[in-house]
């Protein structure tokens, strides 16, 4: 018998925060009609995500995806970075130094 996992949601977030390690802050924004008058109303979520290779930064358009519980607030996990933030100012990462150097 095999053995099948349950379908899983699936959201598109910004990064708001690094939280700690391994543990990163997503808000996402979605729009909601107003119960009596159906105005539609601009909502947003944040969640604590497991983010395990620590590669997220604030400002990152990050892939996210339900899982189990992992702590006392953590129910998501980091799929994929979908668009990196821009980086002002400070000097660049060693792996983005290489990989422009390549280029």
């Amino acid at each position: 018998m095999e053995n099948e996992r349950n379908s899983r949601k699936e959201l598109i977030g910004i990064v708001t925060s690094i939280s700690g390690d391994k543990s990163i802050k997503v808000t996402y924004n979605y729009k909601k009609p107003h119960p009596r008058y159906r105005k539609v109303i601009n909502r947003k979520t944040d969640v604590h995500v497991h983010d395990e290779k620590n590669d997220a930064r604030i400002g990152d358009r990050v892939e996210i995806m339900e899982t189990r519980p992992l702590s006392r607030l953590k129910r998501w996990r980091l799929v994929s970075i979908i668009d990196r933030a821009p980086v002002y100012g400070g000097a660049a990462t060693e792996a983005e130094e290489t990989a422009a150097a390549a280029e």
